[in-house]
């Protein structure tokens, strides 16, 4: 009978022979690994994009980093109709119509055998596993140019803080190798996990949204409450932190939030090093399409340069690190514009 036993003081499990069982390894899963960053942090950075977040932003640009779970992606423009995923799916998941492929989520268990078969890559499953190695491996790739350029690894999503083990045991092996960590975070986690991990980074990344929490609640499915305090807590332990707000059309654009956003950082995070007003930009859209989702902007215009100026002007009068950035609208041919220092449908959340 298996039992515990005491010996020389530690207790052990004692299995019996030929049922030895191994701990099961640590792993993550990603839905992108972009090298060459510029945008995520100072110099040139690898940023990783962690999959599950706890948010549901109506203006997400990355749905496909929502879900925890691996998810199949349909490529229309590579598609040939070689029909070949269709014999090769077990679940009887893919139907090939005149207006495209349909795809059944409810059987889909995104194995990649379809990917495997379709000669045109037109299908991709969307998450990738690893373990801290293998992505640290992958990471200290680009060592070279982070050292040259003062840049580093970003840790972001979707929400790196929902695979806080993992995330954990990766900043340790690149903090081991001297390689700058930042943490690009919502602010939606537990406090005991960003306790966890700040003795690990070196910057980080906060989200700051809508002050109002009736509005926050309303735009992003999630109360901001603890978003709020866990970002005076990280600010209370001395972390370096530079502020992201994506201006929304509709959302978040209006002087108001933007004035009562830079009171609350002008009063209350006295480590924020500059402050990201982000436009508006629709690039997502077309993954909404691919993951069978409602794009709940669809059709709403980029903010103009003098839109996102005017609103510039507000955030500078409170913080004087305030920058933005991006893509305004295409009939603005002044285009976009970087101030300051130099330098991204309301769905329920899965568990």
């Amino acid at each position: 009978m298996p039992g515990r036993q005491r010996m020389t003081g530690v207790s052990v499990n004692v299995q019996p022979v030929g049922r030895v069982s191994e701990p099961a390894a640590l792993t993550g899963i990603t839905f992108n690994v972009q090298r060459f960053s510029t945008e995520d942090g100072p110099g040139i950075r690898t940023t990783v994009f962690f999959k599950g977040c706890p948010l549901r932003c109506a203006w997400c640009h990355n749905p496909e980093g929502l879900s925890p779970r691996p998810e199949l992606m349909w490529y229309d423009a590579r598609c040939i109709g070689a029909r070949e995923c269709l014999a090769a799916c077990a679940e009887d998941a893919l139907v090939l119509t005149s207006n495209g492929m349909c795809i059944d989520r409810e059987r889909c268990t995104a194995c990649g055998t379809c990917t495997a078969a379709c000669p045109a890559g037109a299908l991709e499953v969307i998450g990738r596993e690893w373990t801290p190695q293998e992505l640290f491996a992958e990471v200290q790739k680009d060592a070279v140019f982070y050292e040259t350029s003062g840049g580093g690894v970003t840790l972001s999503g979707g929400e790196p803080m929902r695979q806080v083990d993992f995330v954990a045991a990766l900043a340790h092996l690149c903090r081991g190798a001297g390689i700058c960590v930042a943490l690009d975070t919502c602010g939606a986690a537990a406090w005991g996990r960003y306790e966890r991990v700040l003795p690990l980074v070196d910057l980080v990344l906060y989200d700051l949204k809508i002050l109002d929490g009736d509005l926050h609640r309303a735009s992003t499915g999630v109360d901001n409450a603890h978003i709020l305090d866990n970002a005076r807590r990280i600010a209370a332990a001395g972390m370096p932190m530079w502020i992201r707000t994506p201006i929304i059309p509709g959302y978040t654009a209006d002087a108001a939030n933007v004035a009562a956003l830079g009171d609350f950082i002008a009063a209350e995070l006295p480590t924020v090093e500059r402050w990201d007003l982000l436009a508006y930009t629709n690039l997502g859209q077309p993954k909404y399409h691919r993951l069978d989702r409602t794009y709940g902007l669809e059709g709403v215009p980029l903010l103009t340069r003098a839109e996102m100026e005017a609103l510039h002007t507000v955030a500078a009068e409170r913080v004087a690190v305030a920058v933005w950035s991006g893509a305004t609208r295409a009939d603005d041919v002044s285009g976009s514009k970087m101030s300051g220092k130099s330098q991204p449908e309301t769905l329920k959340p899965e568990t």
